[in-house]
């Protein structure tokens, strides 16, 4: 080949990789420009296409990276993941990569990976709080997972299309027809969003019908749905007036969108206009309107805010005008996005945020008033929040039901959820049984005392059984009384129950034909002052006293054979005087008590229960000097030693008070 072949060939190579350079940087150029201009759904071709040619590694990590930002910008989480995975691997130069890796992890439900991410962006940006933050929520999300409230979540499919449908309000006063929010094939819009590839949304229409039956979604007609894009429909309490969001869009712009009112005429809606509270510059979306229509939420990123897009609110004066926008403040508002607001028939406000300690994407937040100014916030939880984005929550009046909005399919779509809280239900099933010998104890009779008021009385059956429906938010005493027993108490609450339950409750009622052991009765050795733990048994004690104010007792004391007969017997007396002085001093009166030490002269006999807990005893058994003698280990002999050191109740008289 001669030289002048060679520079021609040369030549022609430099023109070829000139081009091909220039249409590499051409292909990134638009897709940078669908970026930002928000069309994330075009700039995901527009990326994947520039990327096969781009041969410099770095500029595609960058590509791969932006790809990634599309899904996440797309709600496409499961693609987000593995394209942000791929910028990781790349070393893609952004920590973001890493951060925004471990929430696709976190909205895909994959919260132990998740946490492992979190912990690599916390090391690598220490003073980033999203680091802590992303590790909490997600330990949080598995234990709300673990226990999730009791709300009943169910899949709208009468709403529900292939395309998004969410942000509903109801149309009526008896709740039977809703507005909705759809992008789905019947919309008036036929261009395509650049942003999500799907067609501009409407707002739909469905009525419930006799048979409990959701009618065929139907488009508003014209004079609130045009070309452009319409949604999130709120409603004043009379069902007059309409506040819904419109956003207008040209080609590679981004969304300009404005609030627009509109008054119920006889014939329907009337013309909408849009609502004057912002400049034309501006963006406001997501309208929520108080009962009365006088207090107005609504969605911006102006100037002033605490984040990327915070929650107004505007305030409307008796002559009609709407006031100037105050935020609603750092409880509410965070660095990131709250959107969807709601406002309670009872003053709270619902709203949705990417930043509040949440479960994955947008989580649903109450915000009730606190007394002297401010929110207290809190995380509505599973079942109602998922790892997906959960927004666009409505009530039915003061109800625990209504209707939200989720992408918790899976799609990548939004679709609506029906919730409900049922009525909580509480049960108790208790049996009644002997104290000493713990056998059932049948046709004893179990009263019921509720804080509330209310009385109840049930009779044991031949199985010793009892059982009572109970109350939400209520305290409860139970009395167990058969005659030859002494009344017995129990207590159980429903207050701070969040779920339904079913009780277990054991009453042991003490049969007074023999003494009655009172347990936890403790001295220091050799001594018969109280020890301070005793007085929790003796308080217990001085509640049966109250409890069967016709008996009077007597109170002994037993040693075990250890020291002389003479020093038990004293010490005995002294101990069984020490709590009848106890109880005395808790208004026992006194003509109802006797003291009685037997030192070491009455060993204890076993019952079932001591023969129960310690297998080298049997029922019967007198735990005497001969007995001790036989036992083959020093441990059994201090176990019987212990039994023998004892305080017992033994009811004298049952008539205590009766007018002869």
């Amino acid at each position: 080949m001669n030289n002048k072949r060679i520079l021609l060939f040369l030549s022609i190579a430099l023109i070829i990789s000139s081009s091909t350079i220039f249409a590499q940087k051409k292909k990134l150029q638009r897709a940078d420009d669908a970026f930002e201009a928000g069309e994330y759904f075009d700039a995901i071709d527009l990326y994947k296409d520039a990327y096969a040619a781009i041969r410099d590694r770095s500029v595609k990590t960058g590509v791969v990276f932006h790809i990634a930002e599309c899904y996440r910008h797309t709600n496409q989480s499961a693609r987000a993941e593995l394209w942000y995975k791929k910028a990781v691997g790349q070393d893609y130069p952004d920590p973001l990569a890493v951060l925004y890796y471990a929430e696709s992890l976190k909205k895909n439900d994959k919260y132990e990976d998740a946490i492992t991410e979190f912990t690599i962006y916390k090391d690598l940006v220490p003073d980033d709080p999203r680091g802590d933050e992303g590790i909490t929520s997600c330990e949080l999300a598995l234990q709300w997972k673990e226990n999730s409230v009791g709300y009943k979540i169910t899949d709208m499919k009468y709403f529900n299309s292939r395309q998004r449908d969410f942000s509903l309000a109801y149309a009526r006063d008896d709740y039977k027809s809703v507005y909705f929010t759809s992008s789905r094939e019947d919309a008036n819009g036929n261009k395509t969003h650049g942003a999500t590839g799907q067609s501009f949304t409407d707002i739909f229409e469905s009525k419930l019908d006799r048979k409990g039956k959701w009618s065929v979604p139907l488009a508003l007609d014209e004079t609130i749905n045009t070309e452009f894009e319409e949604g999130t429909p709120s409603i004043t309490g009379d069902y007059n007036t309409m506040f819904f969001t419109r956003c207008e869009m040209s080609k590679r712009k981004k969304l300009g969108c404005v609030i627009m009112s509109t008054t119920r005429t006889a014939d329907g809606w009337g013309k909408a206009k849009a609502l004057d509270i912002l400049p034309d510059s501006l963006v406001a979306a997501h309208p929520a309107v108080s009962k009365d229509g006088l207090t107005l939420l609504f969605v911006s990123n102006m100037k002033g805010g605490l984040g990327l897009n915070d929650i107004w609110k505007v305030e409307r004066s008796p002559s009609g005008d709407w006031g100037e926008p105050v935020n609603m403040g750092p409880e509410i508002n965070t660095e990131g996005n709250e959107l969807f607001p709601y406002i309670h028939e009872d003053g709270s406000i619902y709203f949705s945020s990417d930043r509040h300690m949440g479960m994955g994407g947008l989580d649903i937040f109450r915000a009730t008033a606190v007394e002297g100014g401010g929110w207290n916030v809190e995380n509505m939880r599973y079942p109602i929040n998922s790892s997906a984005d959960d927004f666009g929550i409505i009530f039915e009046d003061k109800l625990e039901r209504g209707f939200f909005s989720s992408t918790r399919k899976g799609r990548g779509n939004d679709d609506i959820f029906a919730f409900a809280l049922p009525p909580l239900k509480f049960k108790i099933n208790g049996v009644v049984i002997d104290r000493r010998t713990e056998n059932i104890v049948p046709n004893a009779i179990v009263k019921l005392i509720g804080s509330d008021g209310i009385t109840l009385e049930d009779e044991t059956g031949d199985d010793g059984s009892f059982g009572f429906n109970l109350k939400p938010n209520t305290d409860y005493i139970f009395l167990a009384t058969k005659p030859g027993y002494l009344i017995t108490k129990g207590r159980e609450t429903t207050k701070g129950q969040e779920k339904s339950k079913d009780f277990r409750m054991t009453l042991e009622i003490a049969a007074i034909d023999k003494p009655i052991e009172l347990p936890n009765i403790f001295y220091d050795f050799g001594k018969y002052d109280l020890r301070p733990e005793s007085m929790v048994a003796l308080d217990r004690l001085v509640e049966v006293l109250n409890d069967n104010a016709n008996i009077t007792i007597e109170l002994g004391s037993h040693t075990d054979i250890r020291d002389s007969e003479e020093f038990n017997l004293q010490l005995s007396q002294k101990r069984a005087q020490s709590v009848i002085d106890y109880l005395i001093s808790k208004d026992i009166a006194a003509d109802r008590l006797v003291a009685k030490g037997y030192g070491e002269s009455m060993p204890k006999i076993v019952d079932p229960k001591n023969e129960k807990n310690y297998p080298f005893l049997k029922d019967g058994d007198v735990l005497d000097e001969k007995f001790i003698n036989s036992l083959k280990t020093r441990e059994e002999q201090e176990i019987v030693h212990q039994l023998n050191r004892r305080t017992e109740m033994k009811v004298l008289r049952t008539d205590y008070g009766t007018v002869e």
